[in-house]
């Protein structure tokens, strides 16, 4: 049954949509409505920018203002059930705004408003406490990307050390391969290699040593956008097994050099 005096339809509140994601801004009706005659606009408000248009039985990619060309796309099968969605894809900072759906049909017109409330950027969190090891052992120094972001989507993943004013790369991740960097870190720094699809970036340290000691920096980039998180390694000691060769070896030495007073004294 076809029925005219109909009611646009939207989300129920705002949208908050990850950066570089797709969502969809829903617009509907539950009447059917006749495709003669029939025409959905999708409009950016704020500058009045022609997002998409559905005109004569078809999308009209060519109407759409050049920032929303392959990004903004009408689910095409759904349009005679009453389903004027948009799907917007790779989302932007700049999208944030209120978005008009107006449906005319031959006899009148009827619209919803549609609000990206916020995009979420790029987040990286790491440690929020210095961590403490003794020398030779093996840390984990804490990277995680807190988004949607995909890890073949990340351009490039850096961890750095600074070190009096100088900053020593201690391993690298771009376009999905590892990147080796500082001949000190060579066979120690290495990432969970498993846990990178799940935006881990965390760095392993192996056998830590007394000049590990300092502040270490883990930079993400992608796209436009870059974030960062720190770690800090101090209060390098001796682990238990260090202080028992030591002593040891004092022990050692001290009988040595006993043995030698006693030979000289003969």
């Amino acid at each position: 049954m076809i029925c005219e005096g109909f009611l646009v339809k939207g989300p129920s509140g705002p949208l908050v949509v990850p950066l570089g994601s797709s969502v969809v801004m829903h617009c509907y009706v539950d009447e059917l409505l006749p495709l003669k005659g029939l025409k959905v606009i999708w409009v950016r408000t704020d500058d009045n920018t022609l997002v998409h248009v559905f005109q004569d039985y078809e999308s009209r990619p060519d109407a759409q203002y050049q920032d929303y060309r392959d990004r903004a796309f009408f689910f095409t099968d759904k349009i005679k059930d009453g389903n004027f969605s948009l799907r917007l894809e790779n989302v932007r900072a700049g999208d944030k705004g209120f978005y008009r759906c107006k449906v005319y049909t031959e006899h009148e017109s009827e619209e919803t408003l549609v609000q990206i409330k916020a995009v979420e950027h790029l987040m990286v969190s790491g440690s929020n406490r210095p961590i403490s090891a003794s020398v030779g052992e093996d840390i984990t120094l804490n990277c995680s990307v807190d988004s949607h972001i995909p890890s073949e989507e990340i351009d490039e993943v850096s961890w750095r050390k600074t070190d009096k004013n100088e900053i020593i790369r201690v391993l690298g991740f771009k376009k999905n391969a590892t990147i080796r960097s500082d001949e000190s870190y060579r066979g120690r720094a290495e990432f969970f290699t498993a846990e990178i699809p799940k935006g881990n970036f965390s760095l392993r340290l192996k056998s830590v040593r007394t000049e590990d000691k300092g502040v270490y920096m883990c930079l993400v980039n992608t796209g436009n956008f870059s974030a960062n998180t720190t770690a800090i390694l101090e209060q390098l000691g001796f682990s238990f097994l260090h202080i028992f060769v030591l002593i040891l070896c004092f022990a050692a030495f001290g009988s040595a050099l006993v043995l030698s007073v006693l030979w000289i004294s003969e």
